[in-house]
């Protein structure tokens, strides 16, 4: 086939909901400070016995009964996450034995919070070149997990969470071409600290002035490789980090004002490498995209790595 498509979506959110005033009672902070410095005013988070392995099962489990394809048809599955714990075997591969895939090619990829558009686009480029017909596509992480409770300056940012895309060959291009890459020279900027337990940490100036200097022209590049303009564009999901650095990107990016914004953060927070699939399907359930439009996906993080692509709206 040509192309791969995205057929289905699906997504999972643990229980817990951790407001700005919790976490005030936690650190010095505030729900104006949080909410004035990154539009968060929620986050989900997980049950410690909850693994990103259950959340990452739950939303591919979703995705596949909306997708109404059989746990056999799926050939290839992959997670993005740098959270998770397992090593061997990867998530990717205890996923698919919950679901029931004889079997697929599984594998985990950790390219931060760029991970899962970069995922996507490894898959589409499987499916195009015949290795797979249908492929799940997962982004599934337990920020909590690498959180450091006590710096005020990260622990309002992150979240948990999962979601998942079912990909299927096709005949025509319903996933553009990726736009990717990385600046090694800000490697540090977003990072996990590992000394005596991985924690989050990032350097906030360094992330805000690169994306907001350099992510319009990237939006620029993945629309004319799709063969488009961002004036085409019926939705913008980018990675859900902050919502000044959103505001910031969309506001030079010149959009019609029927342009759906995704602003998943404010109720989720940063969920890494899940953040640009929680969003897509949540708004696609709630059925604010419609079905057959071009929405552009874009995620940045530790590397600095970004890669985003204009995709069709299942």
């Amino acid at each position: 086939m040509p192309g791969s498509r995205i057929a289905a979506l699906g997504h999972y959110q643990p229980t817990r909901v951790l407001t700005n005033d919790d976490l005030a009672t936690m650190v010095d902070t505030s729900d104006e400070w949080i909410r004035r410095r990154t539009g968060i005013a929620t986050r989900r988070i997980a049950a410690p016995e909850e693994s990103v392995t259950d959340m990452a099962a739950a939303a591919a489990s979703k995705a596949l009964a909306a997708s109404g394809l059989e746990p056999a048809d799926i050939g290839l599955i992959t997670v993005a996450t740098c959270s998770a714990i397992d090593r061997c075997p990867s998530i990717a591969a205890q996923v698919a034995g919950r679901l029931g895939l004889p079997a697929p090619v599984a594998f985990d990829l950790n390219n931060g919070c760029a991970g899962f558009c970069t995922a996507l686009a490894c898959a589409d480029h499987s499916l195009r070149a015949g290795a797979a017909r249908h492929a799940l596509v997962i982004g599934a992480e337990k920020m909590s997990d690498v959180t450091d409770w006590t710096d005020r300056r990260t622990c309002v940012l992150l979240g948990d969470g999962a979601g998942a895309a079912v990909l299927s060959a096709s005949a025509e291009e319903g996933i553009g071409p990726v736009c990717w890459g990385s600046d090694p020279t800000r490697g540090d900027a977003v990072r996990l600290v590992d000394d005596w337990h991985p924690r989050f940490a990032q350097e906030g100036q360094t992330v805000f002035r690169w994306a907001t200097g350099e992510l319009p022209g990237i939006v620029r590049e993945a629309c004319a490789r799709a063969g488009l303009t961002p004036a085409d564009l019926a939705g913008v999901v980018t990675h859900q980090a902050n919502l000044r650095i959103i505001d910031a990107v969309v506001r030079q990016l010149d959009l019609p004002e029927s342009t759906v914004i995704a602003q998943d953060v404010v109720e989720s927070g940063n969920t890494s490498a899940a953040s640009v699939p929680l969003a897509l399907s949540k708004l696609s359930e709630r059925g604010e995209l419609p079905g057959g439009a071009p929405v552009l996906l874009l995620a940045f993080g530790g590397g600095l790595s970004w890669a985003g692509q204009v995709v069709t709206c299942p």
